[in-house]
């Protein structure tokens, strides 16, 4: 992999190992709230198809000469889009942005930001993720794989997390 490769794979994986930080620290603050996880069973698979999505794309991409084109810059600013995106949507939720369904009873549902438009726009931003940054890559195996891995999950994990956020605004 070329350097500057090197150094938007050592990025994002930082981003993610922050988020995850982020996601405790809220975590512990909705818990010490009186919020309640529901529907757990599922995370570990989150998990186990997001850290092998990494180790996939990294053992995919070793070794190849990888270079900048037309083609790679206009990935690399769908990448860009898509982490504004992401962005928009964690300070959206703010304190309620999880990588878990945790609910915190009479709160309200959140409806600002990309929310006011979409239910679930930072599912959206993770599919597209799991197609740009493997053909950033040249990880077309990944690229393929990970989207449908990605869809399988949501079909799982949504009508979970809608089933608590009707709850919720009940």
């Amino acid at each position: 992999m070329s350097g500057w490769f090197v150094v938007l794979f050592v990025f994002i994986i930082a981003q993610r190992l922050i988020e995850v930080a982020v996601a405790k620290r809220n975590e512990k603050w909705m818990l010490r709230n009186g919020a309640v996880e529901v529907a757990s069973d599922h995370y570990k698979w989150i998990v186990a198809v997001h850290v092998l999505f990494f180790v996939s794309v990294g053992l995919e991409a070793y070794g190849k000469d990888l270079v900048l084109s037309d083609w790679k810059g206009f990935l690399l600013g769908a990448f860009f889009v898509t982490q504004g995106l992401r962005i928009w949507c964690l300070t959206s939720l703010g304190r309620f942005w999880n990588t878990k369904i945790i609910i915190l009873p009479g709160s309200q549902l959140v409806a600002r930001g990309p929310y006011k438009w979409m239910k679930h726009p930072n599912y959206v931003v993770v599919g597209l993720e799991f197609i740009i940054i493997p053909l950033l890559f040249n990880a077309y195996m990944s690229a393929v794989l990970f989207p449908l891995l990605h869809l399988g999950l949501m079909k799982i994990r949504i009508p979970h997390e809608e089933r608590a956020l009707t709850k919720l605004s009940e």
